[in-house]
């Protein structure tokens, strides 16, 4: 049976909106030899060195240092170190909390992950399950099913292209035709106005600024243990690219939940007082 309910989605950062620090932090690095700083230094430095793309190299290192110490490459090696990811306080109940909130007002909730942290990894969490579709980086794999090269990068500029899937309802990231055709905003599978994106940061400015724009909600999150970060998504607000700074908090009793309540209600008022304008419309001979 379809349901009519208007879908609403959640579209999140993962890296510092969800979990605190990177995802290579909690588990790999360490399995490599390496503390943190001096792996995203040598990363810094490599991409620095040859104009890359700092999320290319990224992936490049960890298959280097992976094949030299003979690691696994494996799908399945990269979801075990998903398994140790940590995540902010309230987040695995989150879920369910927003989903029934949503459907107590007739709407439907979905969730993406929209990151430039590794899919493999994400996929090995938690709260996998909860997500409708996982837009990330992700390796290519051989016969054997060793990762051998990058299949997808999303840094970001490329993160805004996910969301343009989302509107027109097209999952695939292969697909480059589709999600360029002409679709009728009326017709549109999620409209923006009916989209909720969080992000810890710069790098989620261009998703967050064009949210908003085209009517959207658009979230700055931070760890409420660091100073820099709140300054950083208060920034956001005076600057007009998001609408509200919330502390990674995501359960019940936290400001999160009260905001995203309060969005929904919105949604909700919209979208009913959109059908009556249409009621009336019809009136019209």
């Amino acid at each position: 049976m379809m349901n009519d309910n208007p879908i609403v989605a959640f579209i999140y950062d993962f890296d510092g909106t969800l979990s605190p620090g990177n995802m290579q932090e909690f588990g790999f690095i360490e399995a490599i030899g390496k503390s943190t700083d001096s792996f995203w230094a040598e990363n810094s430095k490599l991409a620095l060195n040859n104009d890359a793309d700092q999320i290319l190299t990224y992936m490049y290192l960890m298959l280097k240092k992976a094949n030299a110490l003979d690691l696994s490459l494996k799908r399945e090696a990269f979801q075990r170190y998903g398994k140790k990811i940590e995540l902010f306080n309230g987040v695995q109940e989150w879920f369910a909390l927003v989903n029934k909130y949503g459907q107590s007002l007739g709407l439907e909730i979905e969730h993406y992950v929209n990151s430039s942290g590794l899919a493999e990894m994400i996929e090995g969490t938690v709260i996998a399950r909860e997500f409708r579709k996982i837009y990330a980086c992700s390796y290519l794999y051989d016969i054997d099913g060793k990762a051998v090269w990058p299949a997808v990068a999303v840094n970001y500029t490329t993160k805004t292209q996910f969301l343009f899937k989302i509107n027109k309802g097209i999952e695939s990231i292969y697909d480059n035709k589709e999600v360029n055709e002409f679709i009728d905003k009326s017709k549109r599978r999620v409209p923006f106005s009916r989209m909720i994106y969080f992000g810890d940061g710069e790098t989620d400015i261009p998703c967050m600024k064009l949210v908003k724009e085209q009517g959207g909600h658009s979230i700055a999150v931070y760890n409420p243990d660091d100073s820099q970060k709140k300054s950083v998504s208060v920034k956001l607000i005076a600057d007009n690219r998001v609408n509200f700074a919330c502390p990674a908090d995501y359960s019940e009793a936290s400001e999160m939940v009260t905001v995203v309540r309060t969005i929904l209600d919105k949604i909700k008022a919209d979208h009913d007082f959109n059908n009556l304008l249409a009621q009336h419309k019809s009136k019209i001979i």
